[in-house]
C-alpha cells in the first residue's frame, strides 16, 4: 500500500487543500476534481480547520482580489469535510503536520510550504503553467 493512501481502503488517497490552491481553482478555472482524479485516481478531500480559519480571516479582513477569491472559495469548500485538529501557529504548519501524520497529499502553490513538504517527504500537488496540476512524490 502506498504511503499516501488512507488506511483500510488502498484505492482512496487523502488530499488536503491549502488556501492558495483553493484560490487557484477560481483564479485559473481549474477543475480540481478532474485533475485530482487524473493524478491520483480515487481520492477524498479534507479541509484542515486551520485552512478554513485562514480563509474566513481573508474574507473578513482581506481586500480586493483576495477577498473576492475567499468569498467564492468559502461556499466551494463547504462541500468537503473539515478536519478538526489541535492548534497550530498557522495553516502551513497544520498542513505539514497533518499530512505527515495521516500520509496525505497536500495541494499547494506556496513555494515555501512546498519546500517544507519535500523535506519531510510528504507528497504534494502544485499548479504548473496556470492550467495543469502536477503530482510530486
Amino acid at each position: 500500500m502506498a504511503s499516501h493512501r488512507i488506511r483500510g481502503n488502498s484505492n482512496l488517497t487523502l488530499v488536503f487543500l491549502d488556501t492558495n490552491a483553493i484560490f487557484s481553482i477560481f483564479e485559473f478555472s481549474i477543475d480540481l476534481e478532474d485533475e485530482l482524479t487524473r493524478l491520483l485516481g480515487s481520492h477524498v478531500i479534507n479541509i484542515p480547520e486551520a485552512v478554513l480559519h485562514e480563509m474566513k480571516i481573508i474574507f473578513q479582513k482581506g481586500k480586493g482580489k483576495q477577498k473576492l477569491l475567499a468569498k467564492a472559495a468559502l461556499p466551494y469548500i463547504n462541500k468537503y469535510p473539515v478536519l478538526s485538529h489541535t492548534s497550530f501557529e498557522n495553516a502551513d504548519d497544520a498542513l505539514l503536520q497533518l499530512a505527515s501524520d495521516r500520509n496525505a497529499v497536500v495541494v499547494t502553490n506556496d513555494k515555501e510550504l512546498r519546500e517544507r513538504l519535500k523535506e519531510k517527504k510528504v507528497p504534494l500537488i502544485f499548479l504548473r503553467g496556470k492550467q495543469q496540476l502536477v503530482f510530486e512524490k
